[in-house]
């Protein structure tokens, strides 16, 4: 079955020529209200992105994802190995959000909040743009031979790039390993820490590469967000569109002339600038409908509306609209599939926040020593040895912590320590003890005991532990 003619765009992306090589876009410039709104969105974002793991809450870095350690500090809360449940649980939150966002205002997220577009269009397009100007002259610096100029411009380039990149590196590294690491690492020197480094220039290698090589290649191929717009997206989800019914009308797109009514003639209000396709950074043509490549960027819409506004035809060919909207004035609705991803969105962040608030400061596990059954001491006593780990998750010191049995009559003893010790901040306190309990008090081989944590009178946490007797045979 053959392709219709208006649908042959599909069978290509269009950063690929027809002999399979990269076609370079070289978008326009962009201006308008809703660059400017970017702009604002963009540098905020960047300074958040930017700042996060230098801003301390209550001793906590504000983000930190340190995968080696399996430490995350999520807007100050710290998140340890024993917390995962509940790493796993926001990042399904997040997942659910970003999902509902899409379905109600499509890919609106990659061109507003994204990072990849952020530090693209906001930091490296605009160098290039004070570098080597706009559209016009980026192309035909691109086909012009080295020559001084070219050389100048390009080596320019590339050294901030390079420079941006080795910042955004060492940023990148402040939340894998913690700021505080990555500023004593920079004190030391770099050949205390050539692993360190060597990671570094890694890092700076690929954002440089990603920036400077790939660009919107990410977006079109490597990112997987975008594949998920076929399945997520519906005739009533609000992207960047153009308003073919209006734009094409009877006699379809007819370049402008003057003292001319289209109206009369049938023409649409699409002049066929091709000025939305110029701006746009994927290279796409929004006219011929949603594609994969569009990152509701809104640098389309900003550039009709100008056009629109240049030969006085109403704005808003080119808007934030659904396929409803468009073809049937059908204002926009919260379907019921918008209302189940809310519900559940709703349920799993109640629960999350419940979580968080029966979280302890300090955890506690006490273990059965393995490979060691019960010892039978005199006086009918039954001795078990375990080991115990005591996290505190906090920014403070745990100080005179001490341990009891609580559910049987016994003795605790600890093992190469007094009865109390300190625990430090963001530490694991580990050591041996001893519990001995009288048989008469067993009831079984196995019982489970209670053990509480104090700090000096009050409890703080309990555990629960396996405790081996003698089979008792009735």
């Amino acid at each position: 079955m053959e392709t219709p003619e208006n649908e042959i765009f599909r069978d290509s992306i269009g950063t690929i020529t027809e002999d399979g090589k990269r076609a370079w876009v070289f978008p326009k410039k962009p201006s308008g209200k809703f660059y400017n709104y970017r702009k604002l969105v963009s540098y905020f974002l960047l300074s958040i992105l930017l700042f996060s793991p230098f801003i301390k809450i209550n001793g906590n870095q504000f983000l930190m994802f340190n995968v080696l350690e399996r430490r995350f500090n999520i807007f100050g809360f710290p998140f340890w190995p024993q917390d995962f449940y509940l790493f796993v649980l926001s990042m399904l939150i997040f997942v659910i959000f970003i999902t509902l966002f899409t379905v109600a205002f499509g890919r609106i997220f990659c061109g507003w909040i994204c990072p990849q577009t952020i530090f693209m269009e906001m930091v490296f397009r605009r160098i290039e743009y004070w570098i080597e100007g706009d559209r016009g002259k980026q192309m035909r610096l691109a086909k012009q031979p080295w020559n001084a100029e070219k050389i100048k411009k390009r080596g320019l380039k590339f050294i901030i790039f390079a420079f941006i990149s080795f910042i955004i590196a060492n940023v990148f590294l402040a939340y894998l390993i913690s700021s505080d690491k990555l500023i004593a690492y920079i004190t030391d020197g770099p050949t205390s820490h050539l692993s360190t480094l060597v990671s570094l220039l890694i890092f700076t290698a690929v954002f440089y590469f990603v920036f400077a090589w790939f660009r919107e290649q990410v977006c079109v191929i490597a990112c997987p967000y975008g594949r998920l717009q076929g399945v997520l997206l519906d005739t009533k989800s609000i992207v960047v569109a153009y308003d073919h019914k209006r734009g094409e009308a009877e006699s379809g797109r007819k370049k402008f002339r003057k003292h001319e009514d289209r109206e009369a003639l049938g023409h649409g209000d699409c002049i066929d600038c091709m000025q939305c396709v110029n701006v746009c950074p994927t290279g796409i043509d929004i006219r011929n409908g949603t594609q994969l490549e569009c990152v509701n960027c809104t640098a389309c819409i900003d550039e009709c509306d100008h056009i629109m506004e240049s030969i006085n035809l109403p704005k808003g060919l080119i808007r934030y609209a659904s396929e409803e909207n468009i073809e049937e004035k059908a204002p926009f609705k919260i379907t019921a599939r918008m209302k189940g991803y809310i519900a559940v969105l709703a349920i799993m962040t109640g629960l999350l926040i419940g979580m968080l608030f029966l979280r302890n400061d300090l955890e506690a596990t006490v273990l059965r020593l393995p490979g060691q059954l019960y010892e039978h001491k005199d006086n009918n006593i039954i001795s078990n040895v375990f080991t115990y780990k005591l996290v505190n998750k906090t920014s403070n010191n745990i100080d005179n912590v001490s341990m009891k049995l609580m559910s049987h009559k016994g003795i605790l003893k600890l093992v190469a320590t007094s009865d109390s010790f300190n625990v430090p901040k963001q530490e694991i306190a580990k050591g041996t003890l001893f519990i001995e309990i009288n048989n008469s008090d067993l009831s079984g081989d196995r019982n489970k005991i209670k053990i509480g944590i104090y700090q000096g009178d009050e409890l703080i946490e309990t555990t629960t532990a396996n405790f081996l007797g003698p089979r008792s045979f009735k």
